[in-house]
């Protein structure tokens, strides 16, 4: 018996489509390279050339990042341009913290079905942030995995190298009992604590993502599909006279996970609760599960993307730098002798 032949497409790989939209990422993408990018996209690695003229002792400064349970959100909505953004602003965040400024970013996007459109959508979010942060998209990987997503979703992942001068590393080493700590606002949940949000919209409230929330005085969807904040500017100007000894991204696990991870051994943190406002998204969040206040602050960034580590000899000259740059900023505590905690007061 002749048997027919079966082929890739059979098993729910469209290479055809799959090579098209590699044509439309490969332009989205050439338009943020720079003179330091060697390569092409579509081979089998980025090439970047590393300006050493710039740093006597260069070192470079990697994250790896996805945008998690909030493209649940995406989906419904059909949104997949501020998706990329997203990702890219969360690891350019990661490293800034540290001192680095961005070199170049690679995607990594798997679906079940490449549906060019939305594939498009995507990378051009991801080019747009890449080229406001000042760094190259030289490559990912486009995986097509049928019967691994289910039609229409996808998932996206990121990774990020940047460089900084060797003596310009902050770690939070230099970080002393005294140092006031300043919050910068963050414009909702960024990428964390989507699970438990949409649990509470979505099942608890019962609410539809296009149904407008008057607690929120917006739509539910939009509310919880602001951008993910870049800090990278702000950083720069508080980095480049030396002005912070620590900073930390307020990510996954909130202020208290986070700030720990840069106190040194011997010194705490204390946070005074009321020092900033907590954004409405975040008290409805608390009322819809009646959610306790520490799984709160361990959950969610409350209003705080990222904190920074400020001398007090310093701090006139950081609020007035802030001030002239119209960066709004909150002291929200302090730190204290103790075991590398976070104290709330």
């Amino acid at each position: 018996m002749t048997k027919s032949p079966v082929t890739y497409a059979d098993a729910g790989v469209d290479i055809t489509s799959g090579d098209r939209a590699k044509q439309r990422i490969k332009y989205l993408a050439q338009k943020t390279f720079t003179r330091n990018v060697l390569s092409e996209i579509g081979g089998f690695g980025g090439l970047f050339k590393l300006d050493t003229t710039k740093y006597q002792q260069p070192v470079l400064v990697s994250s790896a990042d996805g945008v998690g349970t909030k493209l649940k959100v995406a989906f419904e909505l059909g949104i997949h341009h501020t998706v990329g953004a997203d990702l890219v602003n969360h690891c350019v965040n990661d490293i800034a913290v540290q001192g680095a400024v961005p070199l170049f970013f690679l995607d990594y996007l798997a679906t079940g079905r490449l549906d060019g459109e939305v594939t498009e959508k995507i990378v051009s979010g991801l080019a747009d942030a890449c080229r406001a942060n000042g760094c190259a998209l030289i490559g990912g990987e486009t995986a097509q995995m049928p019967g691994f997503y289910s039609d229409g979703e996808y998932d996206l992942a990121g990774f990020i190298v940047g460089v900084v001068e060797r003596e310009k590393i902050i770690t939070g080493a230099k970080i002393q009992v005294g140092d006031v700590l300043i919050g910068l606002p963050s414009t909702g949940l960024h990428t964390n604590g989507y699970s438990l949000a949409r649990k509470l919209f979505f099942e608890v409230a019962g609410y539809k993502a296009e149904q407008y929330v008057n607690a929120l005085k917006e739509k539910a969807g939009a509310a919880l599909m602001k951008t993910h904040r870049s800090y990278l500017n702000v950083i720069r100007k508080l980095t480049a006279s030396d002005y912070v000894t620590g900073m930390a991204h307020i990510t996954g696990g909130g202020i208290t996970e986070n700030l720990p991870r840069i106190l040194p051994k011997q010194i705490s943190a204390v946070i005074e609760l009321g020092s900033w406002p907590v954004l409405p998204i975040f008290e409805h969040l608390r009322e819809l599960g009646s959610v306790p206040q520490d799984e709160m602050l361990r959950t969610f960034n409350l209003g705080i993307g990222l904190i920074g580590v400020v001398p007090p000899e310093k701090f006139k000259r950081v609020k007035s730098m802030l001030e002239r740059a119209n960066e709004k900023f909150y002291v929200i505590g302090r730190t204290v002798k103790g075991d590398r905690k976070v104290i709330y007061q």
